[in-house]
């Protein structure tokens, strides 16, 4: 295959302004070569969707939308449709009351990475402040939504509800042993 470009003077036929492929070949070699090339371009665009990110599930970081960890937990309980209704308008419920919380743990987070980058630490120890308490009301006003789905459930499904609990808490345990501390601390072998 030889390319011709319209700056070349060896051009047949004068220039015409035009990019122009020239085979040099039998017509087996040129429908082999386009074979190929279309493999070659099907296989990348087939590797390029797989190692892409995940589109719709994980948002920014890898993390997941709204109640995905959640909802995750609920979904194995066989939940009625008049419960998964009532799951759903109470966390439309907490989103609303909470949106305030939300703009303003945003809001500082953003303030905490502006103080970072100009190495104010000061601004940065009061901020922290600010993102604990926050983090606190919010951990509180989880626990309440928590309790009211929980009152949603039968006996059953709690029961159930609460094995998995367990045996999240068991896997969690089994991970702090191996050295992967909570958030914000540093694992058992760095202490």
């Amino acid at each position: 295959m030889q390319f011709v470009t319209p700056e070349c003077n060896s051009c047949p036929g004068g220039k015409n302004g035009r990019l122009r492929v020239v085979f040099q070949g039998n017509k087996e070699t040129h429908q082999m070569k386009k074979t190929i090339t279309a493999v070659a371009v099907l296989a990348l665009s087939a590797s390029l969707a797989i190692a892409a990110p995940g589109e719709g599930k994980a948002g920014k970081h890898g993390r997941h939308g709204k109640g995905a960890h959640s909802q995750r937990g609920f979904a194995k309980l066989n939940l009625t449709d008049a419960q998964k209704a009532q799951v759903k308008q109470l966390r439309e419920q907490f989103r609303n009351e909470n949106k305030a919380l939300f703009e303003g743990m945003k809001q500082t987070r953003t303030e905490m990475k502006a103080a970072r980058e100009a190495n104010d630490t000061a601004r940065l120890e009061a901020l922290r402040g600010t993102a604990t308490s926050q983090r606190e009301q919010l951990k509180a006003k989880s626990q309440a939504l928590n309790a009211q789905v929980l009152n949603l459930l039968t006996a059953e499904q709690r029961a159930q509800y609460e094995a998995q609990k367990a045996e999240r808490e068991a896997r969690r345990a089994q991970r702090g042993e191996r050295g992967r501390g909570q958030r914000g601390q540093q694992p058992q072998s760095q202490r």
